[in-house]
């Protein structure tokens, strides 16, 4: 889904006689990331408000922030060299993470209950991203894949800190997770498709059966998620339909993803609160 190798960008602006600016290190070139990011903050404040929620959601975004200078720093740190961008990276990181355990902290002091748990299962699912990070490779589908289904953990981390029911922040969570597993491989597919390359029908086809099911299966967990499943079932009738059609640029390709996105957020979220009453 990114267009460039973070560290292939920041390298040229490494060039010669170049000095780095923030933006340079600090700005992540995953456009699709933002919506990805913010899309579990939204989902779990409108189920479950609070303080605490507010305060994971800002930490989520300071997470995704911060992925950038603390890639480009380990990068740099695993190829024995130390640029003027290094020591940018590292402090502008530094920042990023000292502000974010602010807000985690912020986030455990008023909490209702606990909210560790989701953390703790998605900690794999980032150091997976993370261990294709500091190799460049985290253009490939499993990194994607990883790293997304692991942010969405905050939308059931802020449910549970507001106290409500573990299945219920399960279910978010797998809302949020089938959306990822049929949306990353289409835009792959259709990234692909824009620059000439073939694609794979069984892996988009694999990839929707994936989401269903976990679609399905969030349901199961609390049955008040049926909206935000039959909303899955819609991203993927849309995505399969306008894949036939002419090729978007990327960037309308990035802001249909958007929408559809948030589209996934607000009806679950609907559902949930309808169903509630």
């Amino acid at each position: 889904m990114p267009p460039a190798d973070t560290a292939v960008t920041a390298d040229a602006a490494d060039g010669p006689g170049v000095r780095p600016t923030v933006r340079a290190v600090a700005m992540p070139s995953e456009h699709g990331g933002w919506g990805l990011t913010l899309e579990p903050g939204v989902l779990g404040l409108l189920v479950a408000p609070g303080l605490a929620g507010i305060c994971l959601a800002l930490a989520a975004l300071l997470a995704f922030l911060a992925r950038t200078p603390l890639k480009l720093a380990l990068v740099d740190r695993r190829r024995g060299r130390r640029l003027p961008r290094t020591m940018l990276a590292r402090r502008v990181a530094t920042v990023e993470l000292l502000a974010l355990a602010l807000l985690v902290g912020a986030a455990l002091a008023t909490a209702a209950a606990p909210f560790w748990a989701p953390a703790v299962v998605a900690a794999p699912l980032v150091a997976t991203e993370s261990w294709f990070d500091v190799r460049s490779k985290s253009r490939r589908l499993v990194p994607e894949l990883a790293g997304a289904a692991g942010v969405c953990s905050v939308a059931a981390m802020i449910v549970l800190a507001d106290g409500d029911s573990a299945r219920l922040a399960a279910g978010v969570w797998a809302v949020l997770v089938a959306r990822v597993l049929t949306s990353i491989p289409h835009v792959r597919a259709q990234i692909a498709r824009l620059h000439g390359r073939s694609t794979s029908v069984a892996t988009g086809i694999g990839a929707d059966g994936a989401a269903v099911a976990v679609a399905v299966a969030a349901v199961a967990l609390d049955d008040r998620l049926a909206a935000g499943a039959v909303a899955v079932l819609a991203v993927i009738v849309i995505q399969r339909v306008t894949a036939r059609g002419d090729l978007p640029r990327a960037v309308v390709l990035g802001l249909r993803q958007m929408a559809l996105g948030f589209g996934v957020v607000l009806v679950t979220a609907l559902g949930v609160l309808i169903s509630s009453n």
